[in-house]
C-alpha cells in the first residue's frame, strides 16, 4: 500500500475522531443545560403553585373561623390547587396540603371563633395550620427534588 494512502487515512481518522469528540461534548453540555433549565422551571412553577395554595388556604381558613356557612368557592379552589400538586409535587407535599384542606373543612362545622378564642389561638400558635405544609415544601426544594 502506498504511504500516501496511509497518511490520508490517518488524517481522515483523526478528523473523524476529533469531530465525534466535539459532537459528544457539545451534546452532553446541551443536555446538562436543558436539564438545569427544566429543573429551574419546575421549581418556579411549584413555588407559584404553593404560594397560591398558601394564600387561598389562609383566606379560606380565616373565613371558616368566623363563619358557619361553608364557603364552597374557596374549598373548590383549594382542591384544584391540590390536584395540580398531584401532577408536580412530592407525596409529602400533597399529603400535607390535603391535611390543610381537611382542617379548613372541619373548621366550618365548628361554632364561630370568638375574638377571645382567636387571641388564644394566636398565643398558643394553633392558628398556623400552614406551618407543616410550608416546612414540607421547603424540604422538597432543599432536596432539589426532580418531579
Amino acid at each position: 500500500m502506498n504511504s500516501g494512502y496511509i497518511t490520508a487515512l490517518a488524517a481522515l481518522g483523526g478528523a473523524a475522531l476529533g469531530g465525534l469528540t466535539s459532537f459528544a461534548t457539545s451534546w452532553n453540555t446541551l443536555r446538562t443545560q436543558m436539564k438545569a433549565q427544566r429543573s429551574a422551571n419546575s421549581k418556579s412553577i411549584r413555588q407559584k403553585l404553593y404560594k397560591a395554595f398558601i394564600e387561598g388556604a389562609a383566606k379560606t381558613y380565616g373565613d371558616a373561623l368566623i363563619h358557619d356557612k361553608l364557603e364552597i368557592t374557596g374549598l373548590i379552589d383549594l382542591h384544584a390547587l391540590v390536584s395540580r400538586m398531584r401532577v408536580m409535587s412530592s407525596q409529602p407535599v400533597i399529603e400535607s396540603a390535603v391535611k390543610v384542606v381537611k382542617v379548613i373543612t372541619d373548621t366550618y362545622s365548628q361554632p364561630k371563633t370568638t375574638p377571645e378564642e382567636m387571641q388564644a389561638m394566636i398565643s398558643n400558635d394553633s392558628v398556623d395550620i400552614l406551618r407543616s405544609f410550608s416546612e414540607t415544601c421547603r424540604e422538597e426544594f432543599e432536596q432539589g427534588l426532580q418531579i
